[in-house]
C-alpha cells in the first residue's frame, strides 16, 4: 500500500490547483470581457452555481467527509475497501440521478431560492434555461469526487488534482468557439458545463482503474457499511446544508443590487486562488493521512502532520491575505478591467476582495482543523459550529445590507468563517496531544504574521509609486508583476531573517 507523503502530496494537489485557478482566471477574464457584469453573465453564474452547490453538499461535502475516513481505514486494515467503494459509488449514483430529474422540474423554484432579485426580469428566464442544461454536471462531478477520494486515500493525487483544470480548459475552448462561430455565448457556456463533467469523470475513473480500483455501478444494496456511512453522513449533510444556506444568503443579498452577483463572483475567484492552492490541498491530503494514522494508533505522527500542515498553510496564506487587503484594486483592475468590465465594476469588486481577504486565514484554519473531527467520525460537532456560523452570517449580511449594500454579504462570509474556526479550535482541546499545537508552531506563527506585515507595508509603498503604471498604462500587467514580485521577495527575506520558516525544514519534509 502506498504511503501518503504529506508535504509532497500537498505540493502535487496545490500545483495542479494553481494551474486550475490560473485557467479559471483566464476563463473569468474572458467571460468578463464578453459579458461584463450584465444579465447573461449573472444568469449563467447562478445556473452554474446550482450543480456546484449540490456537489459540495453531496459529494465533496458530506459524502466525502464520511466516505474518505472509512475507506482510508479499510485500506489501512486491508478490510474490503474495494467492495465498500463500489457500493458507495452505486448508492451515490442512484441518488444523483433522482436529484437531477427532480431539479429539472423544480428549476424555477431553485433559481428563485438562489436569486429572488431576478424575479420579473430577463435574468430569471435565462437562469432557468441555463440551469436545466448545466445541472446534469452534478452526476459526473460528484462521482468523480468519490473516485478522487479513493485515489487520495491510496496516496495518488495527480489525476484527482488535475481534473478541475479540465473544466476551465473546456470553458475557455467553448468561449473561443462561440466567439468564432457567432453562437449564443450564454447557452454555449451552459452546454460546456456537463461536457466538462464527463471529461473530469473519465480522467479520474481511468486513474482509479490503473490504481487497481475498477469501480462500476451495480444493483443498489444496503450493506452494514453503507448504513454506518449514512449515519456518519447525517450530521455532515446538515452541516453542508448550513454552508449552502450561508451561500444563499449572500446571493440573495447580492441579487438585490445590479451587478453585485458578478462582482462577488469575480472577488471570490481571486481569494479562492490561495484558498484553493493551499487550504484545499491540505484538506485533501490531511484527512486520509490522519485517518490512517488513527487506525495505526500513531498519535505522534498525527500530531506532527496536523502541526506541519497548519504551519505551512498559514505561512502561505497570511501573506496572501495581507496582499488582498492592501492591493485589491490593482489586482482586479489588471486582471478584469477590459471590454464590458468597467472601472466602476473593478472598484466594487475590489471592496469585496479586501473583505474576503480578512477571512482567508480563517477559511484555511477550518481546512486543517476539520480533519481532526472527521478522521474520528465526528461530524456532529462541526454541524453545531456551522449553525453558529449561519447565525453570524445572517445577522451581519441581512442586518448591514441596508447600510453598506452588497459588501454586507462579504462581511458576513468572513466573520462567519472566523466564528467557525474559533469554535473548531476550542473544541479540539479534549483530543489531547494529537490535536495540540507544538512549540515550533507557537514560535513561528507570530513571526509569520510579522513578516507578512512588513510585506504589506512594502506593497502599499510600491503600489502608491506605480499608480500611473497600474491604472493608466498599456504596461499595467508588467506593473502588477513587479508589484507581486516585490511582495514575494520582501516576505521571503523577512521570513528568513525573523525565522518564520526555514528552507531546510521544507526540504526535509519533502524528502520524508
Amino acid at each position: 500500500m502506498k504511503r501518503i507523503r504529506l508535504i509532497s502530496g500537498m505540493l502535487t494537489v496545490g500545483g495542479w490547483t494553481l494551474l486550475s485557478r490560473i485557467l479559471g482566471f483566464v476563463r473569468d477574464i474572458t467571460i468578463a470581457a464578453f459579458l461584463g457584469a450584465g444579465p447573461v453573465a449573472e444568469a449563467f453564474l447562478i445556473a452554474f452555481s446550482l450543480p456546484n452547490m449540490f456537489r459540495r453538499f453531496f459529494a465533496e461535502g458530506a459524502f466525502n467527509m464520511a466516505f474518505v475516513p472509512m475507506f482510508s481505514k479499510k485500506l489501512e486494515a486491508n478490510d474490503g475497501a474495494l467492495p465498500f467503494a463500489r457500493d458507495a459509488f452505486t448508492g451515490l449514483a442512484a441518488v444523483l440521478i433522482g436529484l437531477t430529474v427532480v431539479a429539472l422540474f423544480a428549476m424555477p423554484a431553485l433559481v428563485y431560492a438562489m436569486a429572488a432579485g431576478f424575479a420579473g426580469d430577463a435574468r430569471f428566464d435565462l437562469a432557468v434555461s441555463f440551469g436545466r442544461i448545466a445541472f446534469a454536471y452534478i452526476i459526473f462531478i460528484s462521482l468523480a469526487a468519490l473516485l478522487s477520494g479513493v485515489l487520495n486515500a491510496t496516496g495518488r493525487f495527480v489525476a484527482a488534482a488535475a481534473a478541475p483544470a479540465l473544466l476551465n480548459v473546456v470553458f475557455i475552448a467553448a468561449l473561443m468557439l462561440a466567439y468564432q462561430m457567432g453562437w449564443d455565448m450564454g447557452r454555449t457556456l451552459a452546454w460546456a458545463v456537463p461536457i466538462a463533467g464527463i471529461a473530469q469523470f473519465a480522467l479520474v475513473w481511468s486513474a482509479a482503474v490503473r490504481a487497481g480500483f475498477r469501480i462500476t455501478p451495480a444493483r443498489p444494496r444496503m450493506t452494514p457499511e453503507l448504513k454506518r456511512l449514512m449515519l456518519v453522513m447525517g450530521p455532515a449533510m446538515l452541516a453542508g446544508g448550513v454552508v449552502q444556506i450561508n451561500l444563499l444568503i449572500g446571493r440573495q443579498i447580492a441579487s438585490q443590487f445590479d451587478g453585485a452577483i458578478a462582482w462577488l463572483n469575480y472577488a471570490d475567484r481571486l481569494y479562492q486562488l490561495p484558498l484553493g492552492v493551499v487550504a484545499i490541498a491540505i484538506g485533501v491530503v490531511l484527512l486520509p493521512d490522519l485517518s490512517r494514522k488513527l487506525e495505526a494508533n500513531d498519535t505522534v505522527g498525527g500530531r506532527n502532520a496536523f502541526n506541519r500542515a497548519t504551519e505551512l498553510s498559514l505561512a502561505l496564506t497570511v501573506p496572501a491575505s495581507v496582499a488582498l487587503i492592501v492591493i485589491p484594486l490593482p489586482l482586479i483592475s489588471v486582471l478584469f478591467q477590459r471590454g464590458a468590465f468597467a472601472f466602476t465594476d473593478a472598484q466594487a469588486t475590489a471592496w469585496a476582495v479586501a473583505i474576503y481577504g480578512l477571512g482567508l486565514p480563517a477559511f484555511v484554519l477550518q481546512k486543517t482543523l476539520q480533519p481532526l473531527f472527521f478522521a474520528r467520525h465526528d461530524t456532529k460537532r462541526p454541524f453545531y459550529f456551522a449553525l453558529v456560523s449561519l447565525f453570524i452570517n445572517a445577522v451581519v449580511a441581512v442586518g448591514l445590507s441596508p447600510l453598506i449594500g452588497f459588501t454586507a454579504a462579504a462581511w458576513g462570509t468572513s466573520l462567519a468563517g472566523w466564528g467557525m474556526a474559533a469554535l473548531l479550535w476550542i473544541k479540539t482541546k479534549p483530543m489531547g496531544d494529537a490535536a495540540s499545537f507544538d512549540a515550533r508552531f507557537k514560535t513561528r506563527l507570530p513571526r509569520i504574521i510579522a513578516a507578512s506585515g512588513i510585506m504589506g507595508a512594502s506593497l502599499w509603498g510600491v503600489a502608491s509609486t506605480l499608480t500611473p503604471v497600474l491604472y493608466d498604462s498599456p504596461w499595467r500587467g508588467l506593473g502588477l508583476l513587479a508589484l507581486c514580485a516585490t511582495g514575494i521577495v520582501v516576505y521571503g527575506v523577512a521570513g528568513q531573517i525573523l525565522g518564520a520558516f526555514k528552507m531546510q525544514d521544507f526540504r526535509q519534509a519533502l524528502r520524508r
